[in-house]
């Protein structure tokens, strides 16, 4: 009899989690005060936690000779190293692998190397950054709560940001991870200094960005609509199209350095050594 039981257990919670969900989404969606939507998920002991990996960037200003999430770092492809950091993290229930259409087979043959558990899909992008976010969203499990994006190309991406990250989504529908800029900040047109800015109130931004599901749904929903959507940023696109969404920052790190020229590479190996001591 207990072992009847044990085996509709799955069903029960999956039930729990879908019915939590779509509570959360009404309270969200139709104007009910934030605070109460918040009461509501912290009902839910069960929060989906979805990552989504962005892949699809061809890494044309690295200089190397394959895209830059294959790029080795270490004996592990920037890609591995990223998917790893969410696979590792308790928070996360669920990982998404949003790669470029070309190089699909590739992600796939790497997952199957790994043995990924948390692995739910690997999905083709599209030729912009917003494509991609758009393509996650859309493979998002169901009953998903949060969407969190990461550039597979910060593939240093600590715990403490994953956690620090899922902590203030309980209280919050929208984080962004930044870190304060140590730079004097200028202002220039062409060759031309125009003003100094004041960098207290600058932060360079960083992954993940992430977001209660229904949010970043939303925004991509009205984004489709405006022919003029263009977004390298999802926290900026949130801004735009949904203004009332309160987006806090979780602050970042030096060493989550995102792999963009080919003299990056030597400076992520450096801190890799450091952390393995």
């Amino acid at each position: 009899y207990l072992r009847h039981i044990f085996d509709y257990l799955p069903c029960i919670f999956n039930l729990l989690r879908e019915v939590f969900y779509r509570i959360k989404n009404f309270l969200f969606l139709y104007g009910t005060a934030p605070f109460i939507a918040t009461f509501v998920l912290k009902l839910n002991p069960m929060t989906r936690n979805v990552a989504a990996i962005l892949a699809g960037g061809t890494g044309s200003r690295t200089g190397f000779s394959v895209p830059k999430q294959f790029v080795e770092l270490c004996g592990r492809t920037v890609l591995e190293r990223s998917v790893d950091a969410f696979e590792q993290n308790e928070n996360i229930s669920d990982i998404i692998i949003v790669s470029g259409a070309d190089h699909v087979e590739q992600v796939r043959s790497i997952a199957s190397r790994n043995g990924w558990q948390k692995l739910r899909a690997i999905v083709a992008g599209g030729k912009e950054r917003c494509d991609s976010t758009r393509a996650a969203v859309e493979a998002c499990p169901e009953g998903t709560d949060n969407l969190l994006l990461h550039d597979a190309a910060r593939p240093l991406v600590s715990q403490r940001i994953i956690n620090d990250v899922c902590r203030a989504l309980e209280s919050n529908e929208a984080v962004s991870v930044a870190v304060p800029s140590t730079d004097s900040l200028i202002e220039v047109s062409g060759t031309r200094m125009l003003r100094p800015i004041d960098r207290s109130h600058v932060w360079r931004a960083q992954t993940p960005q992430a977001f209660h599901r229904n949010v970043i749904a939303r925004t991509y929903e009205l984004a489709a609509k405006d022919s003029g959507f263009f977004a390298t940023d999802d926290c900026a696109a949130v801004m735009k199209y949904l203004p009332d969404t309160k987006i806090t920052v979780v602050k970042g790190e030096e060493s989550n350095l995102k792999l963009t020229y080919a003299d990056d590479a030597p400076k992520l190996e450096d801190i890799i050594r450091r952390q393995n001591g």
